[in-house]
């Protein structure tokens, strides 16, 4: 349910003045260098009577008690700067404690919420950072808010009569915005909203704000998802001038701009993609050699022949970065016009494209390369389940595609060529796969869920996609363009000069998040060996397959995950971990990723012998690019997870089989089996003894007949409540 609305929250309490250790802090930080007596402190604090003065004498004195602060000279007081005051960042949790985030330290200080003075989540703020002795675990004190992460927030409108309140959605702010009637504008009780915090100081226990956008009614399904987006600032319609930028686009195909490329529309060329797929980023083509090897191409949508640099094209599609994938719907980088039509490598087609074409034996060994702009036509379309068809029937002379599997609804019998073609890359990508698991390389094939939607996005059931060889396939092609682009670049002959790039990298995992993780999986007979880098990643893949199936594995895949580094885009190589690449780019998908596309555009500057660009300029479109990327994944997160809940509102009161994934002071998450959604039993609903939170077990443990639930563990529960407004499925479980 929402937050009751508030009142009366300006009003002091008997002439106590609030939040005074917060603004002694802020005063003599303020005045750094410059020591104040109290009478100073009182006159910028604007404390006139008796009572006020008394009360800051009185804190002046505790705060010198604790060495919060030092007496300079007699009576004048100055904060320790030289040691205890620390620049960082604030994790504000769903309670309102927080922990501040400093480099100076190598764990995190814990921040009560009386201590947290006005700082949100993310904020970079001054805190004063202690140790206290009973618990010797550092703790801090928010000082100052120095730069606010966000200022904008999503949530519900709750209005009265003179004013209104928008509880936000975002769990982590705890203080409703408070918005003057004046400053309300269209929205009415109950809207989605997004609301600017316009104001907060002084005594005022709320930030002030203004509405600056209505989404909505709460509750309502494009509303819901809407306000995902603008959670993360993701937009979700394209302005009208680039809509009209993109139409005027001339998209003929010359024969003058044919003649700038190489022709390819004679050589057998096909998609595979999701059945649901409506851009096609890639093509693939095959042709037997006379001497017996093979010519495929990796042929990708020439977005940047149509997407000039710095147009308004450019802009909007380098602003997003990014296309989001979200459950019900695809918000696209590009507007449709290009997204959908004329970059999209759709069968029957002639096509302008950007190409990497190799010449590969039957080892999978490469005998050459190439790279540059062509032309080509796509022969035929298909869907991941009909090359599936193809591949698991390797002896069939003619390969037929069932209806109920046909994109067209339709069986239909494939060319016996392209049916060749998909066999031979089939085993050519497995050969090339076996390479770069015996390299190194992490094999994560973490299932995903998705909903079946009725013709109103509702969700009426759920299904599971598991990669398999048609998708493996696409996808060792795909890899082994993006490496071999990102070496043609990166790898210069000794005393060459160094050429800018966009490199796709993946650190080494931190040695203390694998130590966690191996105490973890242990409990489940799982071991992890991080002697070497070649024993972590053997053991790695191990784990991953040794869980492939089992209850747990959804959980111990997701943990896996999380302890790897966050994969980035850069101009400094580092290599890829995960994929035991030294070299590694992101060239495959320019409809979709704004770094492809200046991939695109550095390597034909490159083979136009073009001198290397600035990194500097460079780097920030990298940095951006990675932070577009982390926002839509979160975004792509939350629709899933309110689909969930959506979902889960048909089965109030039933019960389901589930798995514990994770375990805390406040009670147990449990992952439903049959579905994945993912709930939480609260401690207080397992009447059948009082849990007590055991860190080290992960796990609650009854404190009289020492019943345990442990991370992994098995149990029943039944729906408690699916609250959409929330975002928050809460279970019973079911004891024995």
């Amino acid at each position: 349910m929402p937050r009751s609305k508030k009142k009366g929250i300006f009003k002091k309490k008997g002439g106590v003045v609030k939040d005074l250790t917060r603004k002694v802090f802020k005063v003599l930080n303020e005045n750094s260098g410059n020591p104040l007596n109290y009478k100073q402190i009182a006159a910028k604090l604007g404390l006139e009577d008796h009572a006020a003065k008394q009360q800051l004498l009185l804190k002046l004195e505790e705060l010198k008690a604790q060495k919060k602060i030092k007496e300079e000279d007699r009576g004048k007081y100055i904060l320790d700067a030289s040691k205890n005051y620390h620049i960082g960042t604030l994790d504000v949790t769903s309670s309102g404690n927080a922990y501040f985030i400093c480099d100076d330290f190598e764990t995190d200080a814990f921040i009560n919420k009386s201590s947290v003075n006005g700082g949100l989540n993310g904020d970079t703020v001054k805190a004063y950072v202690y140790k206290r002795k009973q618990r010797n675990k550092l703790e801090a004190e928010v000082v100052e808010v120095l730069e606010r992460k966000k200022s904008e927030f999503v949530g519900t409108l709750q209005l009265s009569a003179r004013f209104g309140f928008v509880v936000a959605d975002d769990r982590s702010m705890n203080n409703d915005i408070f918005i003057p009637k004046d400053k309300i504008g269209t929205a009415v009780d109950g809207d989605k909203v997004v609301a600017k915090i316009t104001d907060w100081s002084g005594d005022a226990k709320n930030p002030f704000g203004e509405i600056t956008r209505v989404l909505g009614q709460a509750g309502e399904h494009n509303t819901e998802i809407h306000a995902i987006l603008a959670e993360y600032d993701l937009p979700y319609e394209f302005p009208p001038e680039v809509e009209a930028a993109a139409e005027k686009l001339d998209v003929t195909i010359t024969e003058e701009e044919i003649s700038k490329r190489r022709d390819m529309r004679d050589v057998l060329t096909f998609t595979i993609d999701p059945r649901d797929a409506k851009d096609f980023d890639d093509a693939l083509s095959f042709q037997k050699l006379e001497n017996g090897n093979y010519e495929i191409g990796i042929h990708i949508a020439d977005v940047s022949h149509y997407v000039a640099e710095n147009s308004i094209l450019d802009e909007e599609a380098y602003n997003r970065a990014t296309s989001v994938y979200l459950v019900d719907r695809v918000v696209p980088m590009l507007p449709e016009m290009l997204s959908n039509g004329v970059c999209s490598l759709r069968p029957n087609e002639e096509k302008l494209t950007f190409s990497a074409v190799f010449e590969l034996n039957d080892k999978a060994e490469i005998k050459k390369e190439w790279y540059g702009r062509t032309v080509t036509y796509s022969d035929k379309r298909f869907a991941y389940e009909e090359a599936q068809v193809v591949i698991e029937q390797p002896e069939e002379k003619i390969h037929t595609i069932p209806a109920e599997i046909s994109i067209t609804d339709e069986a239909y019998e494939v060319d016996p060529n392209i049916s060749e073609a998909i066999l031979k890359m089939d085993v050519l990508a497995k050969i090339m796969r076996g390479k770069r698991m015996k390299s190194g390389a992490l094999a994560f094939d973490k299932i995903e869920t998705k909903f079946n939607l009725d013709e109103n996005a509702n969700p009426i059931g759920v299904f599971f996609k598991e990669s398999k060889d048609a998708n493996k396939l696409i996808e060792e092609f795909m890899l082994l363009a993006n490496r071999k682009v990102a070496e043609f670049v990166g790898k210069t002959k000794a005393g060459a000069a160094k050429k800018t790039f966009i490199y796709r990298t993946h650190d080494e995992p931190n040695v203390d998040k694998l130590e966690a993780l191996g105490n973890l999986v242990q409990k489940f007979g799982y071991a992890i060996n991080t002697k070497s880098r070649k024993s972590t990643t053997a053991s790695l893949n191990k784990l991953l397959s040794d869980v492939h199936g089992k209850a747990e594995s959804n959980m111990v895949e997701t943990l896996t995950i999380r302890t790897m580094s966050k994969a980035e885009y850069t101009t400094e190589n580092i290599g890829h971990y995960g994929l035991a690449f030294d070299y590694y780019s992101h060239f495959t998908s320019p409809i979709r990723r704004y770094p492809d596309v200046m991939a695109h555009r550095l390597l034909q500057h490159y083979l136009d012998k073009g001198k290397s660009v600035s990194a500097e300029e460079y780097e920030e479109k990298c940095a951006h690019s990675s932070e577009m990327e982390m926002l839509a994944a979160k975004a792509e997160r939350d629709s899933i997870k309110y689909m969930q809940i959506k979902y889960m509102q048909n089965f109030t009161g039933k019960a389901f089989k589930g798995v514990i994934s994770g375990v805390t002071e406040w009670g147990i998450y449990v992952e439903v089996m049959e579905n994945k959604c993912e709930g939480m039993v609260r401690t207080r609903d397992i009447t059948s003894d009082h849990f007590v939170f055991d860190q080290d077990e992960y796990a609650l443990i009854g404190r009289k007949y020492g019943e345990i639930y442990r991370l992994g563990d098995e149990v029943w529960i039944k729906v408690k409540n699916a609250d959409l407004e929330r975002k928050h499925l809460d279970f019973y479980l079911i004891e024995e």
